[in-house]
């Protein structure tokens, strides 16, 4: 019989982990795509550029290595028609990372689009699209894909596998170090058997899913996409998909180490006397001690080889694809990343394993706890030396840390970290006060303790009576329909073969049992069970042609199993070191989920070196605000032909540049309407700056160009525009414009 925890023990472990997912969903639940490692830096032409004649070629320069295509990059002219050679031109040059592809001659003028496509190079997607014009701006009807690469729901589900992917190694490592290193005996405890095998069941389910969606996660976006082979031949040629085919190939090693330990050496760990020798054995005699002891040492030696191994194979394949694949000092970076890896799957799936043994487990010695602990310890500070050097080389300035996204989220998991070594640091208080479990001590001591062991027998009693009831229901009715069915007599006698198991099982009770059974207790035998069970003077004499009743007989072995699990938790749970360091330990667990759910957000974030990198490149300020900027701008004078719309255009849009505005005024039914007079004026009162006026020259019906305009930094301005239509009618019209 496999234990388990009390109901009321099973809701509390609920809650916590809702708790902890709700934070993390809080936290994370409105957070948008992860944005890509590899940034643009530069175009020829540049974003909204006019130059007088159409380039030969368009290039793009990036912050570090990406793969394209030939369909990486696409140049579509001012009706949507693509206009590219169509092939990919390699233009790097030493540290510098250049693509490019060539246009034709002869291509008219007008508004040109730009769109792009990457896999950087720790495998995250990038793109993008800008525009720029030839000879002058006009219309244009290019579709630019609205959904950023790698976002949706194929981004979605991705970003759902990588971080159940980190779950279950930190859970199939952690906890399998936990059984060979701190705890032999928790080989036999099926609580943590199933914790180990379903992380190593995730891990391998979740490295299947992300390797299926690796095409349309770095292309189309469309999740049909999962079943194109051909997409998947080309993600087996790339780093990521080799990556993950090297995972799956390890979790195959994986699986025949799993399989030693809870195979043989769980029965090189069974207790004397617990049906782990075969009967040869049991006829030669006792096993010699020396010789168990160290085949015990052999196994031990080995599957920690061997685990070690395997894991730090697991641990590279993240390294090798992600962060530490690329940018500043990638041979040292990458064996730090898998120590990191090391470390946190020994702390938090050691911590896993631990609280499951504490909930669904026989008790927990305090030796093992002990050791635990140590081996937390060491964890930590292997956390804290790589992860200072990691944070070093991602972050770089003090500054970073709270200027960017990936600087903010560092901060958080470092917060993070702190109060679970915090809380650790009370699990570790209640180790040092945990007394070592002597189930059998306490149960003799109980039964001579007069009217208080009786009442706990009692209570004992009545937890098996809830327990059994019904499992005992259910085999009187099968019994009597298995005997109605051969005789009447026998069927009558079922409800005394009730009333005798119900009372055999409150004398059981009654008395002391001497061995509480400290590991998971087993099915008792149906053929051994009824010759103990049954009483002579008050049982009916059997039939000798039809022998015991089965169902009777497994009825009674449910009973006194049930009775052993009962007493087990009593014993377990009135222990009060033992019951606040299951809560600590519950505590730890709870906040190491929203720490996974942070790192995983995290090595989807662009590092703040990169960011900065870009921010350098495009004059200080990031690519997200230099954009060119468009205002439509409604109006109405209150006089005649008062109403109508105004389009303004600022382009770049950056601070320290000489931007460019042009203004088209139309009537209600979308046709340009001319006007006596529009003034335009700049204003930032964060700074006082301002009003900076903007004389803009008439070119046509309705139209209105300015060059030259100067805007001195950056930050949220006010735009002012002054329309007149008559010489009594005017209005000022005010838009707040994001300036780069």
């Amino acid at each position: 019989m496999v234990t388990t925890g009390p109901p009321a023990r099973r809701s509390a472990v609920l809650r916590m982990l809702v708790v902890a997912v709700a934070l993390a969903g809080a936290l994370f639940g409105g957070a948008v795509p992860a944005s890509a490692h590899a940034a643009l830096t530069g175009s020829t032409p540049t974003q909204g550029s006019v130059v007088d004649r159409a380039p030969e070629q368009v290039s793009l320069t990036f912050s570090e290595g990406v793969a394209m295509g030939d369909d990486s990059i696409r140049v579509l002219d001012p009706h949507g028609k693509r206009v590219d050679r169509g092939k990919l031109r390699n233009l790097c040059s030493g540290a510098t990372v250049k693509y490019g592809t060539g246009l034709p001659p002869g291509l008219g003028n007008g508004t040109y689009t730009v769109a792009w496509q990457a896999v950087s190079a720790d495998s995250h997607p990038v793109s993008g699209a800008f525009t720029f014009s030839v000879g002058a701006p006009s219309k244009s009807s290019a579709a630019i894909p609205q959904q950023e690469a790698g976002g949706g729901l194929v981004g979605a589900l991705y970003g759902i596998a990588r971080c159940l992917a980190y779950a279950g190694f930190v859970l199939m490592a952690g906890g399998a170090a936990f059984v060979v290193a701190c705890r032999p005996a928790a080989a036999l405890v099926r609580s943590v058997q199933r914790l180990v095998v379903q992380g190593w069941a995730l891990l391998t389910g979740t490295t299947v899913a992300m390797l299926l969606l690796r095409t349309p996660y770095t292309g189309s976006g469309d999740l049909a996409d999962v079943f194109d082979l051909g997409g998947l031949q080309q993600v087996l040629l790339t780093k990521p998909g080799a990556a993950l085919v090297s995972r799956l190939l390890l979790l195959a090693a994986a699986a025949l180490f799993v399989a030693v330990l809870f195979g043989a050496f769980a029965r090189a760990h069974e207790p004397a006397g617990a049906g782990g020798a075969t009967e040869a054995e049991g006829e030669a005699g006792a096993v010699d001690p020396a010789e168990e002891a160290r085949r015990r040492k052999d196994l031990t030696f080995g599957l920690g080889i061997g685990g070690v191994i395997v894991a730090t194979g697991l641990a590279a394949t993240w390294a090798m694809a992600e962060h530490a694949s690329t940018g500043l000092q990638p041979a040292v970076a990458m064996p730090v990343d898998v120590l990191h890896l090391l470390a946190v799957a020994a702390w938090l799936g050691g911590l896993a394993a631990l609280l499951v043994s504490l909930y669904w487990g026989p008790p927990v010695e305090r030796t093992a706890v002990r050791r635990f602990s140590r081996i937390a310890f060491g964890s930590v500070v292997v956390l804290a030396a790589t992860g200072v050097y990691q944070s070093w080389r991602q972050v770089g300035t003090w500054s970073a840390l709270t200027g960017t996204a990936y600087g903010r989220l560092l901060l958080l998991k470092v917060g993070l970290v702190a109060v679970l070594v915090g809380i650790a640091w009370v699990s570790r208080r209640w180790t040092a006060r945990l007394g070592e479990a002597r189930a059998a001590e306490d149960t003799a001591a109980a039964a001579g303790a007069g009217g208080t062991a009786a009442a706990t027998d009692a209570a004992d009693v009545v937890d098996v009576a809830d327990a059994a009831q019904e499992a005992g229901e259910a085999a009187e009715r099968q019994s009597a329909k298995a005997a109605g069915k051969a005789t009447g007599t026998v069927a009558a006698g079922a409800p005394a073969a009730s009333s005798t198991a119900t009372a055999t099982a409150t004398a059981t009770a009654a008395s002391p049992d001497p061995d509480p059974a400290p590991e998971e207790t087993p099915d008792t035998d149906p053929e051994a069970a009824p010759e103990t069970a049954l009483n002579p003077e008050t049982d009916p004499e059997p039939d000798p042609g039809t022998g015991p009743d089965p169902a009777r007989a497994a009825q009674l072995a449910r009973q006194h199993a049930a009775l052993r699990t009962a007493r087990t938790k009593r014993l377990r749970d009135a222990d009060p070191e033992r019951l606040g360091l299951r809560r600590s330990v519950l505590a730890e667990a709870s906040v190491a989920v929203v720490l996974l759910l942070v790192t995983t957000v995290l090595t989807a974030t662009e590092p703040a070196r990169t960011e900065a990198a870009v921010q350098a490149a495009s004059g200080g300020q990031s690519t997200a605000s230099n954009q060119p900027q468009v205002l439509t701008v409604p109006f109405d004078t209150g006089g005649p032909h008062g109403k109508g719309t105004a389009r303004v255009d600022l382009d770049p849009g950056r601070s320290g540049n000489a931007n460019e505005l042009r203004l088209r005024l139309s009537d209600p039914s979308g046709k340009a309407m001319d006007v006596p007079e529009v003034k335009v004026s700049f204003t930032q009162k964060a700074k006082k700056l301002g009003p900076l006026p903007v004389v803009p020259r008439h070119t046509g019906t309705g139209h209105w160009r300015a060059s030259g305009v100067q805007l001195p930094v950056p930050g949220q301005w006010q735009l002012s525009l002054l329309v007149r239509t008559s010489d009594i009618d005017q209005v000022t019209e005010i838009r707040n414009v994001k300036i780069g």
